[in-house]
């Protein structure tokens, strides 16, 4: 039985796994999360009652959560591509910049889309504040990070940039990457040219009418 991989292509930490997946040509079945009263939603829900995803089938054994599903098919189904460095203190920092963007990139930049969708007299003003902020700090590490780097680890590809394509694709949408941060842009084009993110984001547009803040027409 093919992996089967319960997910939604305009999903951020789906694109995450889908990046992933196309890096080593990996074989899989998408199982269209396509709303609550959908098959393979009706399928997550009774495999995983939390519901969230993306979520992987491999032959019986369910895996949740982006970067443990990209640690298991590169225990489980190998590729070219090695997405976390054989060398443990490479990997610890692949690691940890994958953290980074999950936790100061993605969840303030969700923040502000969820808070979007709230009816006004429910919005959290000072979350929003607060997210803008992290935002803000995270653009301006990254600025100095990625000085003279091609990917965020250096010059090999990873389970970082994995997470770092849509988390930065979206973020820009929802709060603008300003100028003066050259080297975010700089890198942000990178992943966008990457054949692997260039499919995600290919296959995600027909969905960007569903972006709360109004989808930019760019990228």
């Amino acid at each position: 039985m093919p992996l089967q991989l319960y997910a939604h292509p305009f999903s951020s930490y789906c694109q995450k796994v889908l990046v992933a997946l196309y890096e080593n040509d990996t074989a899989f079945e998408l199982r269209m999360l396509d709303g609550p009263d959908s098959p393979a939603w009706r399928e997550l829900a009774a495999a995983w009652p939390l519901q969230r995803f993306p979520m992987l089938m491999d032959e019986g054994t369910m895996v949740v959560e982006a970067s443990i599903i990209i640690e298991h098919l590169q225990l489980r189904h190998p590729g070219r591509v090695r997405l976390i460095p054989e060398d443990p203190h490479a990997a610890l920092e692949v690691r940890m910049l994958d953290r980074f963007f999950d936790n100061y990139v993605s969840t303030p930049q969700q923040k502000l889309v969820f808070d979007s969708l709230r009816p006004a007299d429910r919005r959290d003003a000072q979350g929003v504040e607060d997210a803008r902020a992290m935002l803000e700090t995270a653009y301006a590490w990254l600025e100095r990070r990625m000085a003279g780097r091609t990917w965020a680890a250096g010059d090999a590809f990873s389970l970082a940039d994995c997470g770092a394509a849509p988390f930065l694709f979206y973020a820009d949408w929802t709060h603008r990457i300003a100028e003066g941060f050259a080297n975010v842009h700089a890198y942000r084009q990178r992943l966008l040219a990457r054949p692997s993110f260039a499919r995600a984001v290919d296959e995600a547009r027909p969905y960007r009418p569903l972006f709360p803040l109004g989808a930019p027409d760019r990228d």
